[in-house]
């Protein structure tokens, strides 16, 4: 998200726990880094004072309701025209009309059963965290990501509004195309209040789909 931001010409502050800031080594002459945590009411309000937009990766990490307070915190602190922009996994619905099968609905109880008992991730915390998101009235975006692989870009991914889309079918997106859709969807308006379910422009469902439609 901060190369593609950077292309584009905008400036960037970053909020990045302590522990990973040497990982934007690269970046640190060209970006502001504040280091702690993205739940940390104190460090949000200083990172989004200003900014035009803002790019949340809502983590559900520990059972401490991270996602929710750093979705809490953003909401409460960003300037009132920003474009927030949030991104989440498919799981999250915003008006119940997604339609899921049953290998990926056993998968998540599975999933969630499991990070709960390690009380490693709160998979319920972002459904919380989304839900705050889709009741107040921000110009807000969430980006629903299908899974995600490593590679070159394929070029902004596709969307549709609901999970179940046979476009959505391959269910793959390149990590660094999910942030571009997220840097892209900043001034976008048409995606304002939409929580967009995305998969690369190149996967197989969505060639297929623009055959057809072709």
């Amino acid at each position: 998200m901060i190369q593609h931001a950077l292309d584009r010409g905008y400036e960037v502050v970053g909020v990045c726990r302590p522990t990973s800031v040497p990982k934007l080594d690269r970046f640190k002459d060209r970006i502001t880094i504040l280091p702690g945590r993205t739940d940390d009411r104190e460090v949000i309000q200083q990172a989004v004072k200003g900014c035009d937009g803002v790019l949340t990766v809502l983590a559900p990490w520990g059972m401490q309701h991270y996602s929710s307070g750093t979705a809490q915190a953003v909401l409460d602190f960003a300037p009132p025209e920003a474009r927030l922009v949030f991104s989440c996994g498919w799981h999250i619905t915003k008006d119940g009309k997604d339609q899921y099968s049953r290998t990926f609905l056993v998968t998540v109880k599975v999933v969630t059963w499991l990070a709960r008992l390690l009380r490693a991730v709160d998979i319920d915390d972002q459904v919380e965290a989304c839900r705050r998101i889709f009741a107040s009235g921000r110009r807000w975006t969430v980006v629903r990501g299908s899974d995600l692989e490593e590679g070159p870009s394929e070029g902004l991914p596709v969307w549709r509004h609901h999970v179940g889309d046979p476009v959505l079918q391959s269910n793959r997106t390149r990590r660094t195309d999910y942030a571009l859709f997220m840097v892209e969807a900043l001034r976008n308006d048409a995606l304002i209040h939409e929580a967009p379910a995305i998969v690369s422009s190149q996967c197989p469902s969505a060639l297929a789909a623009k055959a057809d439609a072709q």
